[in-house]
């Protein structure tokens, strides 16, 4: 071998790299301790960045394409190096090969509960978990922040360190999104859209990169907040709850004459019995014409009959003492006594609270089911 073959031997005159792994962010070019020769071809791939760095400082960046590494493509590493008229000798830098395609289907998740402040129940701790695309578009931020001076920076390397950053960044949204738990669980894509403009400028700040797609795929409540997601839904389906308790009471009707009646059903028959007698004497006309003549079809009377004694109240047919406890009450509606004390909690069914105790009249009885 001789002297020139020697050094050309020891003279970078190329410089490219292909990636076969698919899982590689950032690649330093292993130049075997070579000199990079004046005018040496450098081949940027699609989907590649070049960045030089001389001795610790960031030089040129190059995007895809192919150069010739002389004076006037490389200014940055030129004005470092102090050639204030070109360079005829061989460099010496380190070339690192940044990827910048899309890095698709990244997962993350929150690996304990994220407090947040909800219009609807408060304070709730939820759980979510999704994916992410991203893409380096700062290759000196990426190198400086995230890869360092590795000398091949892996995405499984990345992933844990990554998902950490984005659950953060995630609740940050999310709390300054106030974004109610019950919209989060309904539109998980339009909440994932909503969120990227607040959580892409912190990424690409911090870090060089830009999300393209950020996907919740779950949301999760603790057990008692689906509690009661589940009783405010059975609420809205039952509707009106006083045609629910009138409901209730024709089922305990028809049950009771199926068992054969009882006290509970024969008390349910006379309040139901007397309620439906008092809405008929309310009713224009009633029994007798708006004009207290008989109405058409009645037989009319020989002599004024006596006053006809006042009808009891469906309470006193009952047989039932003046203050009554809700599962007094409940029994004579022919409901539960949870459903009696959700119509006093709403104020459909008056009654007086003694501490933690309620107390109902048989006039606020007659007045709920003439309601």
């Amino acid at each position: 071998m001789g002297l020139m073959d020697f050094i050309k031997g020891e003279l970078i005159e190329i410089i490219e790299w292909t990636d076969d792994s698919r899982d590689t962010l950032s690649y330093r070019w292993p130049d075997e301790d070579k000199n990079i020769k004046n005018g040496a071809q450098l081949i940027v791939r699609e989907s590649q960045a070049v960045q030089f760095i001389y001795v610790g400082q960031f030089g040129d960046t190059f995007q895809p394409g192919k150069y010739s590494l002389t004076t006037e493509n490389i200014p940055v590493l030129t004005k470092l190096r102090g050639w204030k008229y070109g360079f005829g000798s061989p460099f010496k830098a380190d070339v690192y090969f940044v990827t910048t395609r899309l890095f698709t289907g990244n997962k993350w998740g929150t690996s304990n509960p994220i407090m947040m402040r909800d219009t609807d129940f408060g304070i709730v701790r939820t759980r979510a978990f999704g994916t992410f695309d991203f893409h380096i578009t700062d290759p000196k931020l990426f190198l400086k922040e995230v890869a360092g001076s590795d000398q091949h920076f892996r995405l499984d390397e990345f992933a844990d360190t990554m998902r950490s950053r984005i659950v953060s960044l995630f609740s940050e949204a999310l709390a300054q999104a106030k974004i109610p738990v019950l919209d989060v669980a309904s539109r998980y894509s339009e909440v994932g859209q909503a969120l990227l403009p607040l959580i892409n400028p912190v990424v690409t700040s911090k870090y060089g990169l830009e999300m393209t797609s950020f996907i919740l795929e779950n949301v999760s409540v603790p057990p008692e907040v689906e509690a009661a997601i589940d009783k405010r839904s059975s609420m809205a389906a039952v509707g009106n709850l006083n045609d629910y308790v009138k409901f209730q009471m024709a089922q305990g009707m028809a049950s009771g004459q199926g068992a054969g009646g009882g006290a509970g059903g024969m008390a349910t028959e006379m309040a139901v019995g007397m309620a439906m007698a008092q809405q008929m004497m309310q009713q224009s006309g009633g029994i007798l014409g708006a004009q207290g003549t008989p109405a058409a079809g009645a037989p009319a009377a020989a002599a004024p009959a006596p006053a006809a004694a006042p009808a009891p109240t469906p309470a006193a047919a009952a047989g039932v003492p003046d203050l009554l406890s809700p599962a007094d009450a409940a029994k004579i509606l022919g409901v539960s006594e949870a459903d009696v004390i959700q119509s006093l909690d709403s104020g459909d069914l008056k009654g007086k609270k003694i501490g933690a105790t309620w107390r109902i009249t048989k006039a606020a009885i007659d007045q709920f089911l003439n309601s």
